[in-house]
Formats: structure tokens, sequence, C-alpha cells
């Protein structure tokens, strides 16, 4: 992590430590804990951190940005600051100022189709746009040849269905037939790097969180005593805890390999589809095996609503679908791979 980064990370760690704590979320019963978080985010800048500053934002670089996304699997925010951070780049890209306050993204693909004509006219549906429900406004990227297009609507200009994932969060299907007056082409993007970018922010998280379960599982595991001793003392407790240390050394290692290779735009396309689709996978099988061995650590008491650890592997287990499934870029990876020969898959699993 780079020295900016670092900063970057430490100064959004303090806010999620001192307005989005866990426990305190819980024992307040409510969601009245939004509001003063994201005012004191939106005063730090942090939705704006990849809006280059002609337009209003900071103009941080890649680095930054998915260092952002990593803090905030660690602390299992459950505000769009993600999405947001997403939304401002893409509109970016195209030269748009995002409006103030909350975004999401949708992008054409395998769960969005979007279509939008010389006139502004947008037509666009989507499945599974994560705070759609809840935000301000939407950017929606579509495709167009020879290039790219991006449109923001607000929240009223659209059909957006009740929807919510695992942990309780929006999660909504999204229609949108309406006339875009926020629009504009995007040369430089493709809808490839953007959704790599979103689906490495979605790989981080996941780190993030594994790595707040280890800690949780290791602390509680030195405190809960059982026959006279520290269940951490048991030998198939800390086979466990082992294998449980093991996933979340994999999913940080590959997702952090992946935001470094989005940071660098010199990478052949081949080699960043392998480290990002690689990063989606590991990361979502970690957040699997993860999950269980952490409850089985915690027992029952990680089952209640009153205990944290349903925020972390309800949260990471509900990213594991955003911007394609395991199965999804597994597929990818195999269309990829499949015309080659084995020295070619060779070199490229060793080229990095």
């Amino acid at each position: 992590m780079t020295d900016s980064s670092s900063m970057v990370v430490d100064a959004a760690e303090r806010i999620f430590k001192d307005l989005a704590d866990p426990q305190s979320i819980i024992q307040s019963g409510s969601n009245d804990w939004r509001a003063p978080l994201w005012d004191e985010l939106d005063a730090m800048g942090l939705p704006l951190a990849w809006v280059p500053e002609s337009l209003g934002g900071f103009g941080l670089g890649m680095a930054e940005g998915l260092a952002v996304a990593r803090a905030a699997g660690r602390a299992a925010l459950a505000v769009p600051l993600v999405e947001t951070l997403l939304a401002g780049w893409i509109a970016g890209k195209a030269g748009l100022a995002l409006p103030q306050g909350t975004a999401t993204v949708i992008i054409a693909g395998a769960k969005a189709s979007a279509e939008l004509d010389d006139t502004g006219l947008l037509r666009a549906q989507a499945r599974g746009v994560p705070f759609a429900s809840e935000v301000q406004s939407i950017v929606i990227l579509a495709a167009d040849a020879p290039g790219i297009k991006v449109a923001i609507v607000s929240r009223e200009q659209c059909r957006i269905d009740t929807g919510q994932n695992l942990a309780g969060d929006a999660l909504n299907n999204v229609q949108i037939d309406t006339q875009a007056q926020t629009r504009g082409k995007a040369p430089g993007l493709s809808l490839e790097r953007a959704l790599y970018v979103a689906a490495t922010c979605r790989s981080l998280q996941i780190a993030g969180a594994l790595q707040a379960i280890l800690d949780l599982s290791v602390g509680y595991a030195k405190e809960r005593v059982a026959f006279g001793k520290p269940i951490g003392k048991f030998q198939a407790v800390q086979q466990n805890l082992a294998r449980l240390g093991g996933e979340v050394a994999a999913a940080v290692a590959v997702a952090e390999s992946a935001a470094d290779t989005l940071d660098h735009a010199d990478v052949p396309a081949t080699h960043t589809l392998l480290e990002v689709a690689s990063a989606k996978i590991r990361c979502g099988e970690a957040a699997q095996t993860g999950a269980a061995i952490a409850h089985q650590v915690l027992g029952a008491i990680g089952y209640t609503e009153e205990h944290i650890l349903h925020r972390f592997t309800l949260r990471m287990l509900s990213w594991r679908d955003d911007y394609g499934s395991e199965a999804v870029w597994a597929k990818r990876l195999g269309e990829m791979v499949r015309p080659g020969s084995g020295a070619d898959l060779w070199q490229l699993l060793t080229a990095r």
C-alpha cells in the first residue's frame, strides 16, 4: 500500500470506527447512524475520491479507491460508499459531475441491458442493483459502438422493485424509460474495464470482512472457557482457526493482486481478466468457507441478532453474487484459456 493509500484508509477507518461500529449499530436498533456517517464521509470527500478535481472531486488514483473498498469490507459497511465511488469514477470518465449524495451503478451486461440514443432517451433494465432504492442517483453505463455512453438519472426517474440481500441491505431490480438530461460519451472506458473495477471492489470487501471475522474468531477462542480452559487450547478449534487464517490469507493476496493489476494500465487484457476473475472466484469460495468456520467457532452466540458476526458473514456472502458470481467468472476464464495450449496457460499463470 502506498503512503497516500495508507493516509486515506487510516482516515476512513477512523470514521468507520467512530460512526459505524457494528456493535453500536446493533444496540441502537435503528438506522439513525447512517445520516451522520454519510455526512462525515461526504465532508471528508471520500465518496468523490475517484472524481477528477475538475469535476469537484479529489482525483485520487485507482489504488486509493480500492484500498477504501477493502476498509469498508472490514467495517461491514452498510451504506453505498463503494457504489458511489464507482459511480463517480464512471461519470468522471464521461466528463460528468456526479450529483450530491449517494449513488449506485448499472453496467450493461449479463444482468443488465441499457440503450441510450442520440436524443437522450434511456431504456434500461437491471437485476440486483445494490442500494438502488436508497440512493439519490444512478449512473448507467451503456454500450454504443464505437464507444461507451454514460447517463445519470435520479432515483425518482426509475421504477425500482423492493428487494434486499442476505444482510438486509437494499438490492433491487430497476427499470428505466426516461429522458436522460445528464449524459455523455466515455471514449477511454469500456464495459469490461468498469466490470473489472466493480468486481475487484467486491473481492476486496470480502477480503476485508474475512480479516474482521478472523479477528473475532481468534478473540472469542481466547476468551471462551470450556472444561476449564479457553477453547482456543483445543486442537480441533486450533485447526479450524488455522484453516480460517489460510482462507483469509488467500483472499487478501488474490484481491490485492487484482487491485495492483488494475492500478497499472499497461497490463495485457488476458492478464487482467485472469487476475480479476481469480480474485472474484477465490474470494467467493473463501467467504463461504470462512463464514462456516467462524460460526462453528463462535457457536450459537454467533447466530444471534445481538452479536456482530452476522453483519460480516451475511454481507460477504451477499457480495459473492454482485458483478458476477464464481460460476460466471470461472466460465469466462475457461473460455479464455480453452483455445490455447498448455504452454500458453503456463506462460499466462507465471507472467506476473
